[in-house]
């Protein structure tokens, strides 16, 4: 059960790292993607060492999504 529920949150993550310019600005989706982070660390779902990915993955997303022009 404990994988298949960090499986799925790690999936959630990705899919929210995905939505480019979708619903959210840059700034929002990397709010969203520390939090997810912060919960599945929080749950125990994720090392600290995972976590620390997610930031900088979260980061990059965040980087790329504000360099791209809106419109």
């Amino acid at each position: 059960m404990f994988d298949q529920q960090k499986k799925a949150s790690l999936a959630a993550w990705r899919q929210l790292a995905k939505q480019a310019e979708a619903d959210l600005d840059p700034e929002q989706q990397y709010d969203e993607l520390l939090k997810a982070a912060d919960e599945m660390e929080e749950l125990g779902l994720i090392t600290s060492a995972e976590w620390r990915q997610l930031v900088r993955d979260a980061g990059n997303v965040f980087t790329l999504n504000d360099e791209q022009p809106q419109g």
